[in-house]
């Protein structure tokens, strides 16, 4: 699915700009950015890394600030008043395991779980638990960039470092 979205986007825009956009997406993230710029795009990981974790970051603070207020106007109004509660249910199913696992360090819990790529993990996911969880944008925008550096860092083993140890090229 990742490679189908960079190869449409690489018709229409530049290269930067389509792992950028990847980036930006929630569930793809900075995980989805790295591989199209690999996979789609044969970018070194130079410029690949920065343009994924900017994609990744912007919209960390406007979730933090802003998602409480759009998933109750969307719970009350419009046609996906299910998918909003939905949603609203996942990040707090987030928080309370975050909160649980990692009662008195919920900084770090929340690093990992953004740092660790697995689906359903992220910045996106991270930002909503915090947001749900009532944590202060200045306590969670820290563990969530670091834990975005740290899924780069992954990431970037696992798409560019490991297949270059085992000679596959793209």
């Amino acid at each position: 699915m990742t490679e189908s979205i960079g190869a449409f986007l690489s018709q229409y825009i530049p290269p930067e700009l389509a792992v950028f956009i990847v980036s930006l997406l929630p569930i793809l993230e900075l995980r989805g950015g790295l591989i199209v710029a690999r996979v789609v795009f044969e970018m070194p990981l130079y410029i690949a890394a920065p343009i994924a974790i900017i994609g990744n970051m912007l919209p960390v603070p406007f979730i933090i600030f802003f998602i409480e207020r759009i998933l109750g106007f969307l719970q009350k109004h419009g046609p996906i008043k299910k998918f909003a509660g939905w949603l609203e249910r996942k990040g707090r199913s987030a928080g309370d395991k975050l909160r649980t696992k990692y009662p008195k360090s919920l900084w770090i819990g929340l690093f990992l779980f953004v740092a660790i790529p697995l689906p359903g993990t992220g910045a996106w996911t991270g930002s909503l638990a915090a947001a749900l969880l009532g944590l202060k944008p200045k306590q969670a925008m820290v563990p969530i960039c670091l834990g975005v550096l740290g899924a780069c860092l992954i990431m970037s083993l696992l798409t560019y470092a490991v297949p270059s140890l085992f000679g596959f090229t793209v």
